[in-house]
């Protein structure tokens, strides 16, 4: 097609890939100046948007430019947006991406204006593939934005990211997409990348990567199963060298592998391998976060290599340390005999653990929870916990279940952030169960017991000082900011017009003096949290016996731990996990004995 000149015609496609954030308590968007886990979606959408573009999906003259923006780093301007598309002929398509429960509500805030300026919206992640997934009904918020016209997707992009974005380009889009039933192969897909300056938003320039999808376990809170599958699907060695060579092009050499269970990848050793190779052969020095279960230890030579590729932070999903907690939640892989021995395996390798437990299964009361933090830092070797309220999150089997029998769950969909108290509790009331919520980050950030992890560290070969950050991140974020760590940043932006809907607009007078008193108060709180953390520390390090430390939590994990330790003795599903421990024990020592 040529002009009236002769010229080639060509015309771009404004493509937005947007991740929302969602709004604290007194109603302003989460944001920050730099935020700190950066969104895996995002790129792989900007991977798959990237291949789409190389092959000229939308016509040979027309191109495909594209706007990535995290709103937990960077603030979204739907009235830039709306003229930035209309200057292109009105072709383009906003997608609001990666948007969990407690996003819903302000990614139908951010499409709001953008409908009624008549851009085409498309919301996708794991509200809208979970609820379509496991409820009877389309529940009401997702027929409410039906009525906006925005379209939904649900499923994963793969192979139908094409369709979508013709649609769009035609003004046609469909008010459903659902690939829920047809899940794509992930081997020779186009991998998640993106663009170094987007990546560096972040705390650190780190980015994301998914070796995997799907999980083989049934844990009845999670909504990835419901998303995902059970039946895991993998990138092949190839298809991470590709992304890993990529990204150390343009600098970064830091990544989270978002697997759920990256351990349980049947591809890991062969990633592993091709990693090391990179490393040790062309001296490509990448670190990386993964997240594990609590058997990872058992597979052969999965911890040691973990440590060659330079893996620095595991995360856990220990949960509980009740048997009868855990099988309540189809958390049955979680044995509370192995916990020791896998984290003294890590701790080997000098890798820093987090490790995720849920507050509010049936049968905590506040006592039951401060005694069991209490044997966790006694006896386990952890160095950062990080709590979360047991949410029936929308998509998980917790959810349908309550849902069914008609049970109340808090309606308002932005509270769904595993910080907040969303159901009635048998044993606690509201009130109790958030208070004790609070209750647990003080119980295990003590002075003393931050000090107790620092020696830890130092006596296993660790660093204290990453252990310090780490303790200051954790449990700054959620006593002087008020937000789970996993939601933190630094220096908090908030915007007086960026309020959710149906919360006045505060007079400048008020907002402004406000915010300034907060940004001072809080940067006070934290300098004097750290300058005490850092005393902590120097005393740690001064002790000419630091690498001498010993205590019962990195005493090497022995067959006597089953009589001597408070973990299996707390309750009587701990006793009956034990005895049926040692009673295997001894029959394999009997027939070692016979044999």
């Amino acid at each position: 097609m040529s002009d009236h000149g002769g010229r080639e015609h060509r015309e771009t496609f404004q493509l937005f890939l947007i991740k929302p954030s969602h709004y604290d308590d007194d109603g302003y968007v989460i944001q920050w100046v730099r935020s700190d886990i950066p969104s895996n979606t995002m790129a792989v959408l900007n991977g798959l948007t990237l291949d789409c573009l190389a092959r000229r999906v939308l016509g040979e003259n027309v191109d495909i430019e594209i706007t990535a923006c995290d709103e937990t780093n960077t603030r979204i301007k739907t009235k830039k947006i709306i003229r930035k598309i209309e200057a292109s002929g009105g072709k383009g398509l906003v997608a609001l991406i990666g948007v969990q429960s407690n996003q819903f509500p302000r990614a139908v805030d951010i499409a709001r204006p953008l409908r009624a300026a008549g851009i085409s919206v498309c919301i996708g992640g794991f509200h809208t593939s979970g609820t379509l997934a496991m409820l009877p009904e389309v529940p009401a918020e997702i027929q409410e934005a039906w009525k906006l016209g925005i379209s939904i997707f649900a499923g994963e992009a793969e192979g139908r990211l094409d369709d979508v974005l013709k649609d769009a380009y035609h003004n046609k889009l469909k008010p459903l997409y659902n690939f829920l039933s047809d899940l794509p192969g992930l081997e020779g897909a186009p991998t998640p990348i993106l663009p170094s300056n987007i990546i560096k938003r972040n705390l650190k320039a780190r980015t994301s990567i998914d070796c995997g999808r799907g999980c083989p376990f049934q844990c009845s809170f999670c909504t990835i199963i419901n998303v995902q599958g059970r039946k895991s699907r993998y990138r092949s060695a190839d298809d991470i060298e590709i992304t890993l060579r990529e990204n150390h092009a343009q600098g970064i050499t830091s990544l989270f592998i978002t697997d759920d269970n990256f351990a349980r990848n049947k591809n890991w050793e062969a990633i592993f391998d091709r990693i090391i190779k990179l490393r040790e052969e062309e001296d490509m020095k990448f670190d990386f976060i993964i997240q594990v279960d609590t058997l990872c230890h058992l597979i052969p030579n999965f911890v040691e290599k973990s440590g060659r590729v330079g893996v620095k932070r595991v995360f856990i999903g220990l949960e509980n340390i009740n048997p009868d907690n855990l099988i309540g939640a189809k958390k049955k892989q979680n044995r509370i005999t192995e916990y020791r021995a896998m984290l003294q395996a890590w701790k080997h390798i000098g890798a820093i653990t987090y490790c995720g437990y849920i507050i509010g299964f049936p049968n905590d009361t506040p006592e039951r929870i401060l005694h069991d933090i209490e044997i966790i830092k006694r006896e386990l070797p952890i160095d950062v916990i990080e709590f979360f309220c047991l949410t029936p999150l929308p998509g998980s089997e917790d959810h349908k279940i309550l849902d069914a029998k008609g049970v109340w769950m808090d309606p308002d969909l932005n509270k769904y952030d595993v910080e907040h108290v969303c159901t009635d509790h048998p044993l606690m009331s509201k009130e109790e169960f958030q208070n004790i919520y609070r209750q647990a980050w003080h119980a295990f950030f003590t002075d003393s017991h931050v000090e107790t992890i620092m020696r830890r560290a130092v006596a296993s070969g660790g660093d204290s000082g990453k252990i310090m950050k780490q303790a200051l991140w954790f449990y700054g974020c959620q006593t002087i900011e008020g937000v789970h760590p996993l939601q933190g940043g630094l220096f908090r932006r908030r915007y007086r017009t960026d309020r959710r809907p149906g919360m006045p607009i505060e007079s400048m007078f008020t907002f402004y003096p406000r915010y300034l008193r907060d940004i001072v108060h809080k940067h006070a709180r934290f300098l004097a949290l750290a300058w005490k953390y850092a005393r902590i520390r120097s005393r740690v390090e001064k002790d000419p016996l630091k690498h001498d430390y010993m205590d019962l939590a990195l005493t090497p994990a022995s067959d006597q731990d089953l009589d001597n330790l408070l973990i299996f003795k707390a309750t009587e599903s701990a006793k009956a996990a034990t005895e049926k421990v040692q009673l295997r024990r001894a029959k394999r020592a009997e027939k070692m004995a016979a044999g």
